[in-house]
């Protein structure tokens, strides 16, 4: 068991939905050399506010490493074996992730995962991810890893329909959210990140994206 903000005990594996599974305070023992990676992902491909289709500039900044990286701007979603701002490859993912979003994935009733791709968010206070779907990837048959470094925040999570009620969960730093199967398809976002202080990011919150883009 943990505990939340307020100090209500939590289960430490809960289903979200079918085929979702939150895994409290699953990312802690290995949060330190996460961090430090993020640091020197962010080194070779430094963190960005990219634009939407629409033309609207994100909230929240973001970087990538591994084979592939998600990509927007005018022409559209999708993913990139080169990073637009540089022209040269994304940073190699780090032994680091990889070990932890297989592994999560796994305890979450998906082993086999080898993530190809990891979609590195920096949340600041104000920040937010409305509700979407992920289904860029070539086969959704994969399931999606994220983990929660640093500041609290409200994960919503929802199903296959925009109009499917969301879900707010509490997400706390070490916490990793999968989701496959038949939650593959589900609507989820970020609240926007309240104000606050983390001894590991000051304040901010850095979460992981891991996907099997191709």
């Amino acid at each position: 068991m943990t505990a939340d903000l307020l100090g209500r005990l939590l289960p430490a594996r809960e289903e979200l939905a079918p085929g979702a599974v939150l895994l409290r305070g699953h990312a802690l023992p290995v949060a330190p050399a996460l961090l430090a990676a993020v640091t020197a992902v962010a080194a070779a491909a430094p963190f960005r506010r990219m634009v939407t289709p629409g033309g609207f500039v994100m909230s929240v900044a973001m970087t990538n490493c591994g084979a592939a990286g998600w990509v927007t701007d005018r022409r559209g979603y999708r993913y990139a074996g080169t990073d637009p701002q540089s022209g040269g490859p994304w940073p190699p993912m780090p032994a680091s992730f990889r070990d932890v979003a297989s592994g999560a994935a796994a305890a979450a009733g998906y082993p086999g995962f080898e993530p190809d791709a990891c979609l590195v968010n920096r949340y600041e206070p104000g920040a937010r991810l409305s509700p979407h779907q992920d289904r860029d990837e070539a086969d959704l048959a994969h399931p999606i890893v994220s983990v929660s470094l640093g500041l609290p925040a409200t994960f919503q999570f929802g199903g296959p329909d925009r109009r499917d009620r969301l879900r707010r969960v509490p997400l706390a730093h070490g916490d990793i959210v999968v989701w496959g199967g038949p939650s593959r398809l589900a609507f989820h976002g970020v609240l926007p990140l309240a104000e606050g202080e983390h001894p590991a990011t000051g304040n901010l919150r850095i979460n992981l994206t891991f996907r099997r883009a191709a």
